[in-house]
C-alpha cells in the first residue's frame, strides 16, 4: 500500500465523490482525507471542513495529515460563475495559489488541477478542437480556468512545482446532482426520463459539445497523476475527448430504452455559453504521452446511467 497521504478540497462536488471513492479504494481508507466548505455529518472517512481561500487552514490541514499529493477542485462552474463573477474569479484563483505556494514551499509533492473546454471561446477552432489553438474565452469560468492554465505551467517552469491538469469536457454521472454547468443538461435528461417520460432542454437540439461519462473522467485523472514524470510533457493542462452529442442524440438514445419519452427545448443564457465551446476535441497528444483513451460511447453511457438510476 502506497504511503501517499491525498488531499482532496472540494471533495462534495460532483467530482469530488466519486473520486475520492476511487482514491480510497487505490490508496487505502484512511489516505484520503476529504474537505469542503460544507459542514458533512458522519462522514465516511477523514474529512475536514475547509475553505480553497483560507490559505492558513488549509497548511494547517496539509500538516496535521502529512499530505503528500493536492486534488484542488474547489470552483464556481460555469453558469453559476456568470452570475457571480467576483466570486468566481476569487474562489477559483485564490484556491490555486494557495496550492501552487504549497507545492513551491516543499510542503506537498504533487498538485491536480482541473481545467475545462471553458477555456476555448468563439475563435476558437470548433471541430477536433487542438491541444494548442486560440483562447479567448467569454465567460469568467473560461477566463479564470485560462489563467489557472498559464500559472500553472509557470510554477512549474519556474519552481519545478510537479502540477498536472485535465481540461474536461461536460461530465455525466449518476451519484451526485449536477453542480451549475452548462453541460448539466446530459444529467438531468436522465433523471426527468426515468421520472416523467419527459425533459424541457435549456440548450437547443443540435448544440454538440464534448462530454465524458464519469468513470471515464476518473480513470484519466488517476492515470494521469499516476504517469511517471517525464510522460507529463504538458503543464497547462490537457485535451481529453469523451463523446461527443447533441440533446436530440441523447434523446434518441435514451427513446431505445424508454420509447415514450419525449423533449421539447427552451434555449435559455446557458445556450449563448454552450455557442462558444467547441463541439469535438482533438485529444492526441493525451493519448500520446501517458496512454489515455475512453472506455464509453454514448450507447454504453445511456445504458448504465439509466441502470444505475433505477
Amino acid at each position: 500500500m502506497s504511503t501517499e497521504k491525498i488531499l482532496i478540497i472540494g471533495s462534495q462536488g460532483q467530482i469530488g465523490l466519486e473520486l475520492a471513492e476511487a482514491l480510497r479504494n487505490n490508496y487505502g481508507h484512511d489516505n484520503v482525507v476529504c474537505a469542503d466548505v460544507k459542514d458533512v455529518e458522519n462522514p465516511v472517512g477523514p474529512y475536514e471542513k475547509l475553505d480553497a481561500m483560507d490559505r492558513q487552514g488549509m497548511y494547517e490541514v496539509i500538516k496535521k495529515h502529512g499530505v503528500s499529493q493536492v486534488y484542488l477542485l474547489a470552483a464556481l462552474l460555469s453558469a453559476t460563475a456568470e452570475q457571480k463573477p467576483k466570486l468566481a474569479w476569487d474562489l477559483n484563483m485564490e484556491g490555486l495559489f494557495n496550492v501552487l505556494d504549497a507545492a513551491k514551499e516543499g510542503m506537498i509533492k504533487k498538485v491536480y488541477w482541473p481545467s475545462s473546454i471553458a477555456v476555448f471561446g468563439p475563435t476558437t477552432p470548433r471541430v477536433n478542437t487542438p491541444q494548442y489553438t486560440v483562447m479567448e474565452p467569454n465567460t469568467i469560468y473560461g477566463i479564470s480556468k485560462q489563467a489557472g492554465e498559464r500559472y500553472c505551467e509557470y510554477y512549474h517552469q519556474k519552481y519545478g512545482v510537479d502540477v498536472r491538469s485535465i481540461r474536461y469536457p461536460g461530465l455525466i454521472g449518476h451519484k451526485s446532482a449536477p453542480g451549475g454547468g452548462t453541460t448539466d443538461y446530459a444529467v438531468h435528461i436522465y433523471h426527468e426520463a426515468l421520472k416523467n417520460k419527459s425533459y424541457e432542454c435549456f440548450l437547443s437540439e443540435d448544440t454538440t459539445l464534448p462530454m465524458m461519462y464519469m468513470p471515464d473522467a476518473l480513470k484519466a485523472t488517476i492515470q494521469l497523476m499516476e504517469s511517471s514524470a517525464d510522460k507529463v510533457k504538458i503543464r497547462s493542462s490537457y485535451n481529453i475527448a469523451g463523446i461527443s452529442f447533441s440533446p436530440k442524440e441523447i434523446a434518441d438514445e435514451i427513446r431505445k430504452h424508454i420509447p415514450e419519452f419525449s423533449i421539447t427545448y427552451k434555449p435559455d443564457f446557458r445556450q449563448a455559453i454552450a455557442n462558444c465551446w467547441p463541439g469535438s476535441i482533438d485529444d492526441t497528444r493525451a493519448r500520446e504521452d501517458w496512454g489515455w483513451h475512453n472506455d464509453f460511447d454514448l450507447s454504453a453511457m445511456t445504458k448504465d446511467m439509466l441502470d444505475n438510476l433505477k
